[in-house]
């Protein structure tokens, strides 16, 4: 394929790569691959008490009216499991090994011969493991390999978009209007310091005699918003063609799927497929993202680095990265992981919640969850799209558009709280009101909309914008922090709504523990100073000696 330029041909390379990756999120991590696990292990289930009728057996009798439907365990080693739970626990190991991948590799990734080379590997780690679902029944002895190949290719996924996001800001500041301002930048001070030596007897500033001629700090701050703005551009393209590609696998997915009445061959196939397209989706990101120069390889090429001295030394790192007099340094920072950390997680709190509010409360049927599953991502494209063109006619930062979109965002759960006033409407009055504070599943399905819209640009702006308070050439390591602090948090936002619900039994409480969460994260993000955020990024060195 011919690029008129290298800056296409590595911005092509990145957007191909997220088009690959994100499938597998989209078709399989958040849909087809916990039913498939469940399902793996039922069908090799028995029924408690006696754990001798298997699960999948349609002969046993019934259970007396009224009596609780008999729980389906599976053995494991010399541990039964229950089968609901099996998925959780792949999943809960798969977070834990993600985040030690993600800190080992940290300083690796930063080595410029060794990014793309990882990305690859992680990226072929884990198509390779969600393909060989399609090799795998769940009748084979062997039949408990299928949680290795979830956990590989959750690690290969979240490690590779590492990889992935540490492009992002060099990309922006490969873009050619961010490079012709840099060149301005770059020339305007020695100019206006040499017309000012050679100009003596003047009692005047120059830029007074010429007011036409911008200031230094005018083109850094025009420079500064270009780049700002530069960034969230491409990473908001990113997630809308992530999402692209979810979504039409996720049609092609759906027909076997519903042929086969969701069968474990079904969702063995939709599983296989996406990691057939991540795996073919890779190749162009593995040839037009950009590898290191020659000098680079010279750099990291000779015998004082070595894997296992970078991996310890990432750790070591780790450590005193965290360490208070490093937070003072970089408070900014640390601020937006802060507000990140209740960010990342409310935001994906709403979307699970609503889905089993859907299915418990509204009573939606699977088909119903699917469509809802559709409509959010394809929304979401329009918002990834649509928000940068806004940001740009309007002039506003990533920051003011963040804080905006959380707010949009905090009203979906603000809206379903409002349910209660409905419902206490309707029992003061007597009067059936059919429509009102997520009540309906037509309110769910415009909830979707705007949800998704909001959300598809919201991730694309939370990335653009932490680009920005990192220091150059540690981006790898910065956006692995980034990855640790979403996935430590992953646990809080549903732990909280599971107890609302068996405390109240009525998930609808829920909403307004979602509300809360989402504002308590905006101190801390309306306390972040971007420009002097950037200024500490850029001026940041790391002391080895803190080693």
């Amino acid at each position: 394929m011919f690029f008129t330029s290298k800056y296409k041909q590595h911005l092509y390379g990145w957007l191909s790569y997220a088009f690959a990756s994100e499938v597998f999120v989209i078709v399989s991590l958040t849909l087809f691959l916990p039913i498939c696990l469940e399902q793996f292990a039922r069908d090799n289930g028995y029924l408690l008490p006696d754990k001798t009728i298997s699960c999948v057996l349609k002969v046993a009798a019934a259970p007396p009216i009224g009596a609780p439907e008999a729980r389906c365990v599976v053995k494991l080693g010399w541990l039964w499991v229950d089968t609901a739970s099996f998925s959780l626990y792949v999943y809960s190991i798969a977070v834990a090994l993600q985040a030690l991948t993600v800190i080992s590799m940290g300083g690796i990734a930063d080595h410029p011969p060794h990014r793309k080379r990882l990305l690859v590997f992680f990226a072929l780690l884990g198509s390779i493991s969600a393909t060989l679902f399609l090799v795998l029944p769940s009748t084979s002895p062997i039949w408990p390999v299928a949680a290795l190949l979830a956990m590989f290719a959750n690690v290969g996924f979240g490690a590779s978009i590492v990889a992935m996001n540490a492009y992002l800001p060099t990309l922006a500041k490969e873009d050619p209007e961010v490079l012709e301002l840099s060149k301005q930048l770059a020339d305007h001070q020695p100019r206006a310091s040499h017309s000012q030596e050679n100009d003596p007897d003047s009692s005047e500033p120059l830029l007074a005699r010429a007011p036409s001629v911008p200031s230094t700090e005018d083109i850094q701050a025009q420079y500064d918003a270009t780049l700002s703005a530069t960034t969230a551009r491409i990473s908001s393209h990113g997630i809308a063609w992530g999402y692209i590609a979810g979504i039409l696998l996720l049609f092609v997915a759906l027909v076997p799927v519903t042929l086969l009445h969701g069968s474990t061959w079904a969702l063995r196939l939709a599983i296989g497929l996406s990691g057939i397209w991540w795996a073919v989706g890779t190749i162009p990101a593995a040839m037009w993202l950009p590898s290191a120069d020659s000098n680079d390889s010279e750099e990291w090429g000779t015998a004082e680095w070595r894997f296992g001295k970078a991996v310890l030394g990432a750790w070591i790192r780790l450590g005193n990265m965290l360490r208070w007099s490093e937070v003072r340094k970089l408070r900014n920072t640390f601020k937006y992981l802060a507000a990140w950390f209740l960010l990342s997680d409310g935001f994906t709190t709403i979307t699970s919640t609503a889905l089993l509010f859907a299915k418990t409360s509204l009573s939606m049927p699977p088909s119903s969850l699917i469509l809802v599953g559709i409509l959010t991502p394809s929304s979401g494209i329009i918002g990834s799209l649509v928000w940068p063109r806004i940001q740009k006619r309007l002039g506003w930062t990533n920051l003011k558009v963040l804080v905006l979109l959380v707010v949009l965002a905090s009203l979906i759960p603000a809206y379903g709280c409002l349910g209660f006033l409905f419902e206490g409407r309707r029992s003061a009055l007597g009067v059936e009101i059919k429509f009102g504070g997520l009540t309906t599943p037509g309110e769910m399905y415009g909830l979707a909309v705007v949800f998704g819209s909001v959300y598809g640009a919201f991730q694309g702006y939370a990335r653009a914008f932490y680009a920005e308070l990192i220091p150059p050439g540690e981006e790898a390591r910065w956006y692995g922090l980034f990855s640790i602090t979403d996935k430590s948090s992953s646990f809080l936002g549903p732990l909280v709504v599971g107890l609302i619900a068996d405390t109240t039994g009525n998930i609808r409480y829920a909403f307004f523990f979602l509300v809360i969460m989402i504002w308590a994260a905006l101190p801390a993000l309306l306390s972040v100073d971007l420009q002097s955020g950037r200024t500490d990024a850029r001026k940041y060195r790391y002391r080895s000696s803190h080693m």
